[in-house]
């Protein structure tokens, strides 16, 4: 079980990853994006990082709203609606719950990876996060055990999944611009989700 102040926990060490990997991120980015994912999901988890205290004694629901809705009015380009809707569909599920299961994660998960398709318009195999959250979640559902080895068979799925995306042709965001050229190019979006997931893996 996850307690909403772990759950705070987790969030926070989050914008710390972020703000570690923000360089690098960035640099998968400039072939074939904005040059700017990193730059700006540092910006976002800041603005989160700034709203925890006012969260404490939250229940789960409100807090994963929060900072999805934080991260929709303070990341720029696609990553700030994409990421901003997936805490946001996971959070209206998790409403006044004030511990989370591993069942819940899997609903939460779940439900970010519909929210994605859904903003997005978009589903596996055309180079973006959805390649490293679908693998994640299926491992997760097919792996039996304690919830830190289901948890690390969705981390070692959402690795291979982010591997995988440098022999696809992107055909969404910015990257789908460059047809074949983007082959051979990390998905940044499927790093910084599998680097968010790390934590989560890591917590539990």
């Amino acid at each position: 079980m996850i307690s909403t102040k772990q759950l705070l926990d987790i969030i926070a060490r989050m914008a710390e990853v972020i703000q570690e990997n923000k360089d690098f991120l960035t640099e998968l980015d400039m072939p074939i994006g904005d040059s700017d994912h990193g730059i700006n999901l540092a910006r976002g988890f800041q603005a989160v990082t700034a709203k925890l205290p006012t969260l404490e004694g939250k229940d789960a629901g409100t807090i994963l709203k929060t900072v999805g809705l934080t991260l929709v009015s303070t990341v720029g380009g696609a990553s700030g609606p994409l990421y901003g809707t997936a805490f946001m569909k996971a959070g209206a599920k998790m409403a006044g719950k004030q511990e989370l299961s591993m069942d819940d994660l899997l609903i939460c998960l779940h439900e970010a990876v519909e929210g994605i398709k859904m903003r997005g318009k978009s589903t596996t195999g055309e180079q973006t996060m959805l390649d490293a959250m679908v693998p994640a979640l299926e491992a997760m559902k097919a792996a039996a055990g304690t919830p830190a080895e289901v948890l690390a068979a969705g981390l070692k799925a959402a690795e291979a999944g982010v591997e995988a995306t440098k022999d696809m042709i992107a055909t969404k965001g910015r990257a789908s611009y460059l047809g074949e050229r983007s082959l051979g190019h990390q998905d940044p979006g499927a790093t910084s989700f599998t680097l968010l997931f790390s934590v989560i893996a890591k917590a539990v």
